[in-house]
This record gives C-alpha cells, structure tokens and sequence, in this order.
C-alpha cells in the first residue's frame, strides 16, 4: 500500500493508472469544490473540524491548505483563521507603469519608498543601461501596493547622468514613468521582460505579508526609450497568490 509523506495510507485508487490518491489531494480537491461555492473573505473549517470530517491528521489538513493558499486560492490570517481568497489580479504583460495597470484594474495603487541610492555601477548593470563601469546609478526600492494591500517589491535602476534631479521627483511618489515622460521628456517605446518563478526570503516575505518560501512571480524589465536609448532594468517580486499574468499570442 501507497503512503502519502505524511505517512497515512492512500485513498481510493485513480482511474487513469491505477495508482492510490494521496489524502492531502482528495481533500484538496473537497475544498476547491466547497471554495467554488464560497464568497471571498468567508472563513473555511477549522484544521481540528477538517481533519475529523475526513479522518486524516492535522499534518494533512496544513499540506492541503498550504497548496492552496500557494496557490492564491486561500488567505490565512495568523490568530484569525484562513479565509477564501480573492481572485488573483490579472495583469496583461504590457509596457505600462505599475500605477496605470491598478487604475485600469478598479484598483488603487501606492507605493513605499523603501530607500533611494546613488552607487556605482558593476559591469552586467552598466552593459544594460549603456554606461560605463563606475558611473553613478539610481536605485530605488519600492513596495507597491493595491488597494492598500502589499503586491511587489520593486527595485529599479537607472543613470544618473541622464536623470539629473530625479531623485526629488521620485521621493515625492506617483508614478516614475510620469515623471519619466513629464521632466525628462522620455517616452518608453519597448523592454524586454523575463518572468521566473522563486521563494519568498525572510524580507520579502515580511514586507509583502507572505509566508516564507511561498512561491513568488520574479520579473527582470529591460526599458528602452523611443530613442533607442537603455532608460531602466528592474527586478520586480510579485505575489504568486494575489498574482497572474496574462498576454495575447498571435501568430508571426
């Protein structure tokens, strides 16, 4: 007989190759149905009620919650309970500013400056933005959020030889693409953007009120102007559960 890593027997047999369904699963597959029948923000059953309804151990009931929670179909709260989740954003990947993509959703965006740095720049870096090894950039550390609620850590960078005194403009917060277009007179035309997946550090997992080792969205940005021009690189971490992203594919 199957045991699951909890060490419990197998459940019923699956139909497709005869193998034994894991407890964990079967009862994960219960809450997604009772989840399709419940509102965001109504609480589900506790561990205890959960694992007696089923008869498996807590260790089962906290495996199955922590891939849906994973999964954005969960929010634990500590101390409260876990709760049905809100649906994920769906953010269409696009040249947009962040704050562009939350108005366009219903929602509305802010974000905290986190810190502001001039430094020298290393080789990789000064390759992608067009300068020289030891030329000063700008970073900027920002949590971005929705509605008030933590989405991204967000660490951008940028020349300063080119954006002389945009540290007083971005200190004030909005949107650094605004600024961008309205003081420097740069309007962005393309960027390269890789998405990958990782896990949520200690840091990253306090400041975006995540659980660390929950699976993230890692996003490198390539920003070029109209001018063919490097503008920024930025390495955003986005939530994998309160996050997705959506393109159109269309044939070359």
């Amino acid at each position: 007989m199957l045991e699951t890593s909890s060490g419990e027997a197998a459940a019923s047999p699956s139909g497709m190759r005869g193998q034994r369904e894991p407890k964990y699963w079967a009862l994960k597959q219960h809450l997604l149905d009772l989840l399709d029948a419940l509102p965001p923000g109504a609480p589900i059953p506790t561990e205890r009620a959960l694992a007696g309804e089923f008869t498996v151990s807590r260790t089962t009931v906290r495996q199955a919650l922590a891939d849906l929670t994973a999964e954005g179909r969960l929010h634990r709260v500590q101390g409260k309970g876990t709760f049905a989740a809100e649906p994920k954003l769906a953010q269409r990947l696009q040249l947009s500013s962040y704050t562009e993509d939350m108005r366009a959703q219903g929602r509305e965006p802010s974000s905290k400056l986190l810190d502001i740095d001039e430094m020298p720049v290393e080789a990789d870096l000064a390759k992608l933005l067009g300068i020289r090894v030891g030329a000063k950039i700008l970073r900027l550390r920002r949590l971005r959020l929705a509605d008030a609620e933590p989405m991204a850590l967000e660490t951008t960078h940028l020349p300063m030889a080119r954006f002389r005194g945009l540290r007083k403009h971005v200190s004030a917060g909005g949107s650094l693409y605004a600024v961008l277009r309205e003081h420097y007179g740069v309007e962005m035309e393309r960027a390269e953007e890789t998405i990958e997946t990782a896990l949520a550090g200690p840091q990253e997992a306090e400041l975006l009120g995540a659980d660390v080792g929950m699976p993230m969205l890692l996003l490198s940005r390539h920003s070029f102007g109209v001018d063919g021009k490097p503008v920024e690189y930025v390495r955003s971490i986005y939530r994998g559960d309160r996050y997705k992203f959506v393109t159109t594919l269309r044939k070359p």
